[in-house]
């Protein structure tokens, strides 16, 4: 704490990992840019798995008023959008460059995983079309 009263803890120390609040960007299209960030809170990233955070965002699509366009799409992979700190990705709806920064595993414990990330939930079969061909729809 700085003498004048302001808090100098790093922005990740503020909250503990029992508590967090994570945003997670839905992406329903590839081609037309159509994604939504869904905003959870009281995530506890000690003992939240991969699947379960799937899990739970595919019930709040189900549950939360507003989603009601993306609950007939199928939501299966999670990936870093970008990392804390890094370099961001010139394409505004995914980063088609490091696959390994796909969440594979389903059992890895979120506490285990990149801190302070930007991640994107969507459908790999499209994310896979979308790789060999990235035009954009709506630009056209």
């Amino acid at each position: 704490m700085y003498s004048d009263g302001i808090d100098d803890t790093p922005t990740n120390l503020t909250r503990p990992k029992t508590d967090a609040t994570l945003t997670i960007r839905v992406i329903k299209s590839f081609a037309f840019r159509t994604e939504r960030s869904l905003v959870l809170h009281h995530a506890n990233l000690e003992t939240t798995t991969v699947g379960q955070l799937k899990d739970m965002v595919r019930q709040a699509i189900q549950t939360q008023p507003g989603w009601k366009p993306y609950r007939n799409a199928t939501f299966d992979t999670i990936k870093l959008y970008t990392r804390a700190h890094g370099a961001k990705t010139t394409n505004l709806i995914i980063n088609l460059d490091h696959d390994e920064w796909i969440f594979e595993d389903e059992s890895v414990i979120l506490c285990d995983l990149e801190n302070e990330s930007e991640v994107s939930f969507f459908n790999r079969v499209q994310y896979e079309e979308f790789k060999t061909n990235p035009d954009t729809k709506w630009e056209s």
